[in-house]
Formats: C-alpha cells, structure tokens, sequence
C-alpha cells in the first residue's frame, strides 16, 4: 500500500490520531484520563443525537438547517408544560411530537411542494426560533419549573466502579446518544429503507424509475430528523436543568460539520453514521483539548473551522487524483 492510498482511505483517522497525540503529550495528567472521556461524551451527547438524525437527510444529498431551532424550542415546549404541571412522561412525548411533527413539515414543503432543502429548512429555523421566543417571552426557564426527575436524569448513569481511586459511572446522555447511533445505525445500513435513501442520494432519477417511494421516504427522513433534534433539546434541558431559546443555536453547523468530517473517511464521499460519530468526536476532542489548555474560544472556532476544510479539501485532492 502506498503513502497516497494510506492517506486517502485512513486520512481523516491519521489526523485524529495525531490530534490525540498532541493532547496527550500536552495535557498528560488530565487528558487521556477516564473521567475526561466519560465528561467528553457526555458534553458530544447532544450534538451526536443531532448529527445522527442529520446524517439521514444528507444520505439523500439533503441537509436540514432547522435543527438549532427545534432543539431550543423543544426544551422551551418542555419548560412551558413543566410549568403548567403536566407530568414528565407527557411533556417529553409532547415535545418529540413537535419535534416529529416540524421536521415532516420540512419534508412536505421539499418533497411535495418542491422547495430547495435550503430554503424550507431556513424558514422553518426562522419559524421555530421566533416560536421559542414566543413561548419563553425570550427569558430562560429553570428553577421549580423544571422537576428534579427530569434534570436529575442528566446527573444519572451506570457506575463503572473505581478508577485510581475515583468512582466513574457511564452518563444517561451518554447511552442515549450510543442508542440514537445504534438505531440510526440498523436503520441505513441494515434495512430497505436505507439502502433507498442511499439510492435517492446516488441518484434520484433512477431511484424514482426504480420504483423507489422518492417524496415519502424523504418526508420520514426529514421527520426522523427533526425528531433526533427535539430529544437532543430535551436532553439538554435535563443537563443545565432549564431552558433557553438559544440553547440549541451551536448544533447546526456543528452537526452538519461533523457528517462532512465523517464523509472524508469514504472513498465515495457518502454520510455513514459511524463515521459521523468519529467527526463528531473531532470536534468533541478538539474543543475538550483546547479549553483545558486555555485557548480563547474565538480561537477555537478558528481552528476547528480550520481544520475542517482542511479535512474535506485533502479528501477532495485525493478523490480527484484517483480520476
């Protein structure tokens, strides 16, 4: 195997490697520590629920840019009913129907109506957001609106037992986002349904001549979507135990980021959920590893930008080298 094919099919794991490398020889005492990497995942939780649920519309060669929004909105829907004295078994269903229920919105208006995914998944951001303000009157909700069942779920999780001493649990987040990925998992990669997105996303043509369902398995992928963005919201809503409607404003571009780090490791250049999950612990990683050393935030955005094009321009260079 030469050098070129090393880099062009393992590139993207190489530079996580030595980004890793880099942490643990800056950073010896805390870096590769358990504890961090527990406190890593849990942080990734979210943004790995939501870039799961993103990698299924960008199967198709769609994205979604609305699930910012319908995460803060989510968590605001959940503190409203939590204030009204609805039950947390009812308030979490209600807020992933909506959640649900706005993403197949997004997949009407782009598969039966025909609107660019760009342009129906913006207005739908702009929708949502003024709807989350709207509810919370712009103000955080928290305090003895939000129960302590709910956000105690955050705190939660299955010990581990003691490492050096300390104990270590695995976090309820955490599971959550491992069964999100694992669902989405079966869902592309062992079932019909996801070898016909993959088909949309080759080729919509010849998906729609094949007998391929084009408009609805768009729709459900949109809802699924949108869902994975309402359950990242509430999560999130349990962690900081309140909610605010801008919490979920980072998750967009970060999600989206995340699959195209992931892309980088296929030479067909297609989302695959696993990989995914390494771009979203790149980014998980890199900014674990920058707060610790102190970095300005500013500069973290810089850099993780940074590295991203960097990432997807080598994959594109080797790609077009191949031709």
């Amino acid at each position: 195997m030469t050098i070129a094919t090393l880099l062009r099919r393992y590139g993207t794991l190489i530079g996580f490697a030595l980004i890793l490398g880099f942490f643990w020889f800056n950073l010896p005492d805390t870096f590769m520590t358990a504890r961090n990497w527990l406190n890593i995942t849990q942080q990734l939780s979210m943004l790995m629920v939501v870039a799961a649920g993103m990698t299924i519309v960008m199967v198709m060669g769609d994205f979604d840019l609305s699930v910012g929004s319908a995460a803060s909105l989510s968590g605001i829907v959940a503190g409203v009913l939590f204030a009204a004295g609805y039950p947390i078994w009812m308030t979490v269903g209600i807020a992933l129907l909506g959640g649900l229920v706005g993403g197949a919105i997004n997949g009407v208006l782009v598969s039966f109506i025909g609107i660019l995914p760009f342009v129906a998944t913006l207005a739908m951001l702009t929708i949502l957001s003024g709807a989350a303000f709207v509810l919370s009157g712009g103000k955080t909700i928290s305090g003895a609106s939000i129960p302590a069942d709910f956000s105690n779920f955050a705190r939660g999780g299955i010990p581990l037992g003691e490492i050096g001493g300390v104990a270590v649990m695995l976090p309820n987040l955490t599971i959550v986002a491992l069964v999100v990925v694992f669902a989405v998992w079966v869902l592309l990669e062992q079932t019909t349904f996801g070898r016909r997105l993959y088909a949309i996303g080759g080729n919509i043509e010849a998906a729609y001549l094949s007998g391929v369902a084009v408009r609805r398995l768009k729709l459900i992928a949109f809802a699924l979507t949108g869902l994975s963005a309402a359950a990242a919201g509430l999560m999130y809503a349990s962690r900081v135990a309140s909610a605010n409607p801008t919490q979920g404003s980072g998750l967009m571009l970060n999600a989206i980021a995340a699959v195209f780090l992931g892309m980088t490791m296929s030479e067909q250049g297609v989302p695959r959920i696993l990989a995914t999950v390494i771009g979203v612990l790149i980014l998980g990683v890199l900014d674990n590893g920058l707060t610790q050393m102190s970095v300005d935030s500013y500069i973290r955005q810089i850099l993780v930008g940074a590295i991203i094009v960097l990432a997807v321009s080598a994959s594109s260079f080797w790609k077009r080298l191949r031709r």
